[in-house]
């Protein structure tokens, strides 16, 4: 039996994964930013098997809590999921330092707080699997979302190289990176849009609003068998360092690599002519 810690799971990708887990028998750690709400969202669940603790990732103190609270109840972690974030949306110029900062401090800062914490768990144990949530736009960058795709960026190159890493330790890495899935990451609740909008910027902002409130819960892709995915490589020992994930994600990824070969292909002899 597997131990499970997903962070972000009170709701949306995170919920569909715990979910999927606690369906396959696994014990997991489920936790949110209030007690109240990641209680709420697992109530009647077996007290046993689940346990639901309120966790800020920015905060170093409560991420050790949390780990500390999660060996303490179920003696191991064989699997963390860093899925908590959010979306910083609207063009870079509308972004304030402090937008830019708070995105950063929860979907790059506070997934390594957990990697952090959790890696000397795993590194005893010399087994362990660590998925960080990234997102297409972290292969591809999306107008109208120049802060989020920074951040998302961050988590894929952070990933691939903690994979070499952790590797000779029995760690596995994935950066899971999904399309549009039909959660509420555009609901004003979840996207954050830049605190400094300027007039030069409207017509394009206002594009970009209107696109997220059209798509919003029309997104092609289910959380629930992205979660089942999860699970499914989760017992794969072959399981990929890259999973892109949504037929949409799929479509993207492969015209940006064909696009990147191009571009290569153009400038190459410019490129290895600089060599000493």
């Amino acid at each position: 039996m597997r131990t499970w810690l997903i962070t972000g799971a009170n709701r949306g990708i995170g919920w569909h994964i715990a979910n999927a887990a606690i369906s396959a028998g696994d014990n997991v750690v489920v936790t949110g930013r209030t007690l109240a709400k990641i209680s709420e969202a697992f109530r009647g669940y077996d007290a046993n098997k689940v346990l639901t603790l309120a966790l800020d990732v920015t905060s170093m103190d409560q991420s050790h809590k949390t780990v500390e609270s999660t060996v303490a109840t179920f003696g191991k972690i064989d699997i963390l999921v860093n899925n908590a974030g959010y979306g910083q949306l609207g063009p870079f110029e509308n972004n304030s330092i402090a937008d830019v900062e708070h995105q950063f401090a929860t979907n790059v800062f506070g997934l390594f707080n957990m990697c952090r914490m959790v890696l000397p768990v795993m590194r005893k144990e010399r087994s362990g699997h660590i998925f960080n949530i990234a997102s297409i736009a972290g292969l591809v960058g999306m107008p109208g979302a120049s802060v989020y795709s920074a951040s998302k960026f961050a988590v894929a190159g952070f990933s691939e190289s903690l994979a070499q890493e952790v590797a000779g330790f029995g760690i596995k890495v994935t950066s899971v990176a999904p399309g549009a899935f039909r959660t509420d990451f555009l609901d004003d609740s979840s996207a954050h849009f830049g605190s400094e909008p300027l007039p030069e910027y409207k017509t394009f902002s206002d594009k970009v609003r209107s696109s997220s409130a059209n798509n919003n819960h029309k997104q092609p892709g289910s959380p629930e068998k992205l979660g089942q995915a999860l699970v499914e490589l989760a017992l794969n020992p072959e399981a990929p360092l890259h999973f892109i994930v949504g037929s949409d994600a799929v479509g993207l990824a492969e015209t940006r690599l064909a696009s990147r070969k191009q571009e290569m292909q153009r400038w190459g002899n410019l490129a290895i002519s600089t060599d000493a």
